[in-house]
């Protein structure tokens, strides 16, 4: 916690308390409200929890009115041109980047732990063939305490970094055999010859019966949708799993907390719900109809996939994030893609209008990220999976952070109680 060398005065009848305020390296000024209670017997009131900072961090920061994005201090931006993912999440759980012998040394780490126990395939046998992909991931993951008896002590450092190991490592493997399953293809074992990216995109796509290479622009391409959905600050997800991590929740529990908390279409869903928008315009030629009803309050219709509730200007993520669109794009076409024709034109009449312009309503980065693995050839229910598989080092990092915070509490807020005060039991019959 930083020092705090001023104070804030609260005065509310005759009470007056004083509260320690801090100053953050970025970001406004904090006013410590933790012994409020004790102090003056009063709680506050933040729905959401938009003004309160629950915890302090060092990992990641963001800066809405900017558009700027912090992983360690590195802007997302640079890092996404110049790294790549899995040194990305070495920046992440470990503070600094990595020397070229590190991150070799943390890539092998990863890559042999790839594979998931056997007797998991049977968990994909017990959920139905049209089970959502994020509903099978829920599962799986939480069932992974069933089977790594060696890292559910969270109490202990070494069992905590295998878990972290482990997690990163086999996301992708269990997203795909989620995939594989709900398609009826058969599972395909991870290959470490394979980077991370070109690994999952293999495991998704190939098949026994024939071989299939990894194109590099696609590679590529989802490297850079892992990278850039990697951490997020404390949104709702990170929040959820800091939240069970509190209770002491072992490691696998508290991830599939936060996977379930992304399944949310107002969360992890949002690039879903953009190519569901794009589906429903349905041709180039309906954009003006959808634009002119975008732009008429009475109207409830929203462009989804424009604007963002933390980026006030815009999302520095979707201007890397549209350099790999046009690449993929470039690469597969769009000229037998009804959708992504609509995506294309969309964005070029959204880009030229000025209302857009003014609300500062830019396409953000689940506009591109959903056309990126809608040209891959994924279905809209792989989306959120995806997010779920690049955001796990995030809440990895969150959730050590936590574990190491020597001031961590159980999560306990507090609540507004408008109910009815109290009464006496009414036997049935006097009713």
């Amino acid at each position: 916690m930083a020092d705090n060398k001023k104070t804030a005065t609260l005065e509310f009848g005759d009470t007056r308390v004083d509260l320690p305020m801090y100053s953050p390296t970025a970001g406004p000024d904090v006013i410590d409200i933790s012994k409020l209670y004790a102090q003056a017997g009063v709680f506050t009131y933040d729905p959401g929890f938009t003004s309160t900072a629950s915890c302090d961090s060092t990992i990641t920061y963001i800066d809405g009115i900017k558009g700027e994005l912090l992983h360690r201090g590195y802007p997302i931006d640079q890092l996404a041109e110049k790294s790549h993912y899995l040194e990305v999440c070495y920046l992440l759980l470990y503070g600094e980047l990595p020397s070229a012998a590190q991150l070799e040394a943390f890539e092998n780490r990863v890559t042999r732990h790839t594979m998931v126990h056997e007797q998991m395939h049977n968990f994909f046998r017990g959920f139905r063939r049209d089970a959502h992909p994020m509903a099978t991931m829920v599962g799986v993951v939480g069932a992974m305490s069933a089977f790594y008896h060696d890292s559910l002590d969270i109490n202990d450092p070494d069992q905590r970094e295998v878990a972290s190991v482990r997690m990163i490592a086999k996301l992708p493997t269990i997203a795909a055999m989620a995939y594989k399953y709900s398609i009826g293809q058969p599972f395909i074992y991870p290959r470490n010859d394979l980077d991370y990216s070109a690994n999952f995109l293999q495991m998704c796509f190939a098949v026994p019966a024939e071989d299939y290479e990894v194109n590099p622009i696609l590679s590529r391409a989802m490297d850079r949708i892992l990278t850039l959905h990697a951490d997020h600050e404390q949104n709702a997800s990170t929040s959820t799993v800091r939240l069970a991590g509190s209770s002491g929740a072992n490691p696998f529990a508290c991830i599939a907390a936060g996977i379930a908390c992304l399944w949310g279409p107002s969360h992890g869903g949002a690039n879903q719900a953009c190519l569901e928008m794009l589906k429903e315009i349905g041709t180039p030629d309906r954009i003006p109809e959808f634009i002119a009803r975008a732009k008429d309050k009475e109207d409830p219709f929203r462009l989804m996939g424009f604007g963002h509730r933390v980026y006030k200007n815009f999302d520095p993520r979707a201007k890397v994030m549209k350099q790999s669109a046009d690449e993929v794009l470039d690469l597969l076409g769009v000229e037998d893609n009804p959708v992504l024709q609509v995506a294309k034109e969309l964005e070029a009449a959204a880009l030229a209008d000025p209302y857009f312009a003014d609300k500062k309503l830019f396409p953000n980065v689940d506009f591109y990220s959903g056309i990126i693995l809608e040209a891959m050839g994924f279905p809209t229910s792989m989306f959120t999976p995806i997010f779920a598989l690049s955001r796990t080092v995030g809440w990895i990092s969150q959730w050590k952070e936590m574990l190491g915070d020597p001031g961590q509490k159980i999560g306990r807020p507090r609540q507004l109680y408008l109910g009815e005060t109290m009464r006496n039991y009414v036997d049935v019959e006097d009713r």
